[in-house]
């Protein structure tokens, strides 16, 4: 919410970086963190359910692909609504679809229902990342990269805390009634939460963009072209993204190291790259957006190479908190941007996008990772085709950041970036 600043605003009305915006940030942070386990319990239940459907390691795959298809989709609807009525109805409704879906996949007797099933986790998943992130945005000024990232980080602390939950949970009452469990647990958690930021919000709920801040970098683009670019750069930073992050517990398990070693990997990459999520928004606040997402890019690339030359239980778990480290700024970055060089009243319409391009990055990227394991038996091309794709991200990063360095000297020492 982003607060109108005239001179007849009453004196409890909100004001940005004031210390309610930060009770704000917290509560938004632990809805994050609770609704964001639908993007990691599949990563953990994908050798369970392949055995017991009898399916390929791709068509499992099938269901992150539906997931994060639909988690890309609802973030752009959700977006929408979120700049009109405000974040409280699109949480409600993203509590709704959590809780139903995750029992339906719990319930699923063949693979085409457990897999539409995720696609409508990714729905109600969707509003506790994008929407929330631009919401967050209205929330603070000099902080604002800063308060982006640690929104974002939800995402991490669920992809943290989850896997090793899920994991306990295949082993004692199996992967149905595990997900019964999630449903119960979103449900009643969320609804506790949203509640609580319905009541920090107050009256806090129409928006008035009239005083927003102007964008503050000029990359002499229309606001369609960005979004354009940012959207190819975001699907080729999240195929790369996708190869470790979706198939580091099978990986783990293929090497004979068990799917307990890998869950507790991608804990360890998820918890580097909170570190990594809050150290780029404060980054991002020192240096801007562009420059961020570039110097994440490049170390992203370098993670990715090492898993290529090593696989051995010491080195895995490494390149792994080495990979969280890196590459945790990466898709927070996106939203930085869209807030530095667009307008406000289109913020979370216009993060909602650039994210569903990440998402179609992810799900493509954790797809095709298992089709190449299916067809050539490891992982190695698979995690050769991320460096590839990455790079493409980097040009296009690399460009923008050119474009940006060049108005601001047209402009003069006192334009912004």
């Amino acid at each position: 919410m982003h607060a109108p600043n005239h001179p007849g605003h009453t004196p409890d009305a909100f004001s940005p970086d004031s210390r309610q915006a930060w009770i704000r940030l917290v509560t938004a942070l632990l809805i994050g963190s609770i609704g964001g386990v639908g993007m990691w319990a599949i990563v953990v239940m994908i050798p369970a359910v392949q055995t017991e459907f009898a399916a390929t390691r791709g068509a499992v795959s099938l269901a992150f692909t539906l997931m994060m298809f639909g988690f890309g989709l609802g973030g752009v609807i959700a977006g929408k609504i979120t700049d009109r009525f405000g974040i409280v109805p699109v949480m409600a409704i993203s509590i709704a679809f959590l809780g139903v879906a995750n029992v339906l996949a719990g319930l699923s007797t063949q693979l085409w229902q457990f897999v539409a099933a995720y696609f409508l986790i990714g729905l109600g998943t969707s509003a506790t990342f994008a929407p929330l992130m631009a919401e967050a945005s209205h929330w603070f000024e000099r902080y604002r990269g800063l308060a982006v990232t640690i929104v974002a980080s939800g995402n991490y602390v669920a992809g943290t805390m989850w896997p090793p939950l899920i994991n306990e949970g295949l082993q004692t009452i199996g992967w149905r009634y595990t997900h019964v469990g999630i449903g119960l647990v979103c449900v009643s958690v969320m609804t506790i939460l949203v509640l609580v930021l319905r009541a920090q919000m107050r009256n806090d709920h129409i928006r008035d963009h009239a005083n927003a801040p102007p964008p503050r970098v000029d990359l002499k683009l229309s606001t369609n072209t960005l979004t354009v670019l940012l959207a190819i750069a975001s699907i080729s930073c999240c195929v790369a993204m996708a190869m470790p992050q979706v198939h580091i517990v099978a990986y783990c398990g293929d090497l004979g190291y068990g799917v307990a070693r890998g869950a507790e990997m991608l804990s360890l990459m998820m918890a580097c790259g909170i570190v990594s999520r809050i150290g780029s928004g404060y980054l991002a606040d020192k240096i801007g957006g562009i420059p961020t997402l570039l110097i994440g890019a490049l170390a992203q690339g370098f993670a990715l190479i090492f898993y290529l030359f090593f696989d051995s239980l010491a080195s895995l778990y490494v390149i792994s908190a080495m990979f969280g480290l890196f590459q945790g700024g990466i898709v927070p970055s996106y939203a930085i941007i869209v807030r530095e060089a667009m307008p406000a009243s289109e913020a979370a319409t216009r993060v909602g996008i650039v994210i569903f391009a990440s998402v179609f990055g992810m799900s493509f990227g954790g797809w095709v990772s298992g089709v190449i394991f299916d067809a050539t038996g490891s992982y190695a091309a698979a995690f050769a085709n991320g460096v590839a794709w990455n790079a493409v991200n980097i040009g296009i990063v690399l460009t923008l950041l050119i474009r940006s360095r060049m108005n601001a000297v047209r402009t003069g020492p006192g334009f912004a970036t």
